[in-house]
């Protein structure tokens, strides 16, 4: 995991500082949805901090993916405290004097734990989450990322991650309902929710100016980008 700044030089025009007025955004979604490449592009474009949760530090991820059963656990606490951890140290940062743009939110990690624990293991988990939850900052805004579910694979397949290919595409699609569960009832923060199934705002400028755009202009409430 990591928090450092953004880096301006050299630049598309397209990525060149934009104001905006909210100074923590978190990017959120399912495995394979962009959430990592979308963070690190809107932080360039806001010459914000960049909050990146580094998922290849977790040692017990590939496990997991071969036995989600035997190495749950393991895996959901490592990332719990790293998260934790790291939202520490973005808390004793001066929040309104640089923006920060997140490729997670911390309330999301309770989703993974409640498909992955069994009764007695998201019960020890639920104990330490709601020692830990109160304390970390929220985010102004909650960009919320969607694909269908053959979208999520393709772009699994093609980032080539080696602890990835054991992914069981019914566990994505069971990450996918809750997710949005989660966010279909989700109202803590302003949250624009993007269908990114017909788009690649990473390879396609006009996409990621589209969506720039819609960011840009999120304001209160919750609001749906579905791009045609």
């Amino acid at each position: 995991m990591s928090i450092s700044g953004a880096e301006n030089s050299d630049m598309p025009v397209l990525l060149r500082p934009m104001p905006m007025e909210h100074r923590y955004i978190a990017i959120e979604g399912p495995i394979g949805v962009g959430k990592s490449a979308l963070a690190q592009m809107l932080a360039t474009s806001l010459g914000a901090r960049l909050l990146s949760e580094a998922v290849e530090d977790n040692p017990f991820l590939g496990k997991f993916y071969a036995d989600r059963k035997k190495h749950a656990f393991q895996t959901q606490i490592f990332f719990l405290l790293s998260r934790y951890q790291q939202q520490q140290e973005l808390f004793q940062q001066d929040l309104f004097h640089t923006a920060t743009v997140s490729d997670y939110l911390f309330d999301k990690d309770r989703l993974f734990a409640s498909l992955t624990l069994d009764p007695n293991e998201l019960a020890l988990y639920d104990r330490v989450f709601e020692t830990l939850a109160p304390r970390g900052p929220k985010p102004d805004l909650v960009v919320y990322l969607q694909a269908r579910l053959d979208v999520l694979l393709q772009r699994i397949r093609r980032r080539g991650r080696d602890f990835e290919r054991k992914l069981d595409p019914q566990y994505l699609e069971e990450l996918c309902r809750v997710y949005n569960g989660f966010f279909f009832h989700y109202s803590d923060t302003p949250l624009l929710v993007v269908d990114t199934s017909e788009i690649d705002f990473v390879q396609n400028e006009k996409d990621l100016a589209s969506l720039m755009s819609a960011i840009g202009k999120m304001k209160k409430g919750v609001q749906h980008y579905i791009p045609r």
